[in-house]
């Protein structure tokens, strides 16, 4: 007969830790002018804003970061190297818009290209990649689209590579935030292109458009958009304390509007917000109770460890909790769920992380088996 008991210990909030595991919702309301608009924790995943995040909408040059994504990513395995040169079609050469001013005809290295894009935002750069790589722009956007669809990006399609207006041409603010996350991740060792602030070629000096570069947040990237239809739009990252954000903006009524509503919402983020290491990965939170079992205990622990960002006024009210419905009967395979954590704050909704078993624990053979179930009809539960 298994014992029915339930056990709940209280614990208290451990300091240290360093790795993400689940986040919470926003417990701070904020407004902004932006139409769409999501400010995100990038360690923790926590959203802080979330403004019609999930709404199509024209990305503009923005959608020129899955461009530049997809020469990272071939450069990153030896299918194109830097110092590779493409070839300027007319198309290209024509392009209007932004442009880096290439000439029909010559040849560009493809790093000169990347800051083309990145810096300069020019159409023409676009163009030059898109056909050295996929033999025609058209090709090069459904690449683009595939691709996007592969990153988890479902609300993303692609008519072109330069964010040209198009019916087609449709992202959304949580897509594009996921694409910032992934160059950021994906691509370090290329990365540091978009914190540039100038590019010259054809001896024209451009600075980058990227408003929040030049601001004293700590941002490192990475690019706006305009059209008309689209408004002033931004996707930007900032690093604090080793803490990075990203946020997208789109929609904005001028480049004044999106360089004050850029530093503003960054600036919110960093101070109202902390991330908090309660577990590290591997570390022993309680000890799970084992019945039939070789040993009387397991020990539990959240592999990945668990970090949370939360407001900085909620941390002094967190409650963290262990739960067993029942013992768990052994026998326990290592990494087998043995209880749950709860973590819970004001304003927000509880956070409930499984608790695993550290170790395998073999069960008892017949004679240790009859021996535990006399002791819990003569002792009850122990």
């Amino acid at each position: 007969m298994e014992p029915s008991n339930f056990r709940t210990a209280i614990l208290a909030v451990l300091a240290v830790g360093v790795a993400a595991l689940m986040a919470p919702p926003p417990a701070v309301a904020l407004e902004t002018g932006a139409r769409e608009a999501i400010l995100l924790d990038t360690e923790t995943g926590t959203v802080l804003l979330d403004k019609d995040a999930d709404v199509s909408m024209p990305p503009a040059s923005m959608s020129k970061i899955m461009t530049v994504y997809l020469v990272f990513e071939r450069l990153k395995d030896g299918r194109l190297s830097l110092d590779d040169e493409f070839l300027v079609s007319e198309k290209a050469w024509r392009k209007g818009g932004s442009k880096m001013f290439v000439k029909v005809g010559n040849r560009v290295r493809i790093e000169d290209l990347l800051r083309g894009v990145i810096v300069q935002s020019g159409n023409d750069a676009c163009i030059v990649l898109a056909e050295g790589i996929s033999g025609s722009e058209e090709a090069f956007a459904e690449e683009m689209t595939r691709k996007a669809a592969a990153l988890g990006m479902t609300g993303s399609t692609f008519a072109n590579a330069t964010g040209w207006p198009d019916p087609d041409q449709r992202m959304t603010a949580r897509d594009l935030a996921t694409l910032a996350q992934r160059i950021i991740l994906d691509f370090p060792e290329y990365y540091h292109y978009f914190s540039e602030t100038e590019f010259v070629w054809n001896d024209i000096r451009q600075p980058n458009r990227n408003p929040i570069l030049y601001a004293s947040v700590g941002a490192d990237g990475l690019k706006t958009g305009h059209t008309e239809e689209a408004g002033y739009g931004l996707t930007a990252s900032a690093v604090q304390d080793d803490r990075r954000l990203v946020l997208v903006l789109s929609g904005l009524g001028s480049e004044k509007a999106r360089a004050e509503e850029s530093e503003r919402l960054l600036n919110w983020g960093f101070r109202e917000f902390g991330n908090y290491a309660l577990v590290k990965p591997g570390e022993v939170v309680d000890e799970a109770p084992v019945w039939l079992g070789e040993t009387a205990t397991v020990a539990a622990v959240v592999p990945d460890g668990l970090t949370l960002t939360l407001p900085r006024k909620a941390r002094a009210e967190m409650e963290v909790k262990v739960v067993y419905e029942t013992p768990v009967t052994a026998p326990v395979a290592a990494g087998q769920e043995v209880g749950k954590m709860i973590v819970s704050f004001p304003d927000g909704d509880p956070i409930v992380v499984s608790l695993q078993a550290a170790d395998a624990v073999d069960r008892l053979g017949p004679i240790g088996r009859i021996s535990a179930g006399l002791r819990y009809l003569v002792f009850g539960a122990q």
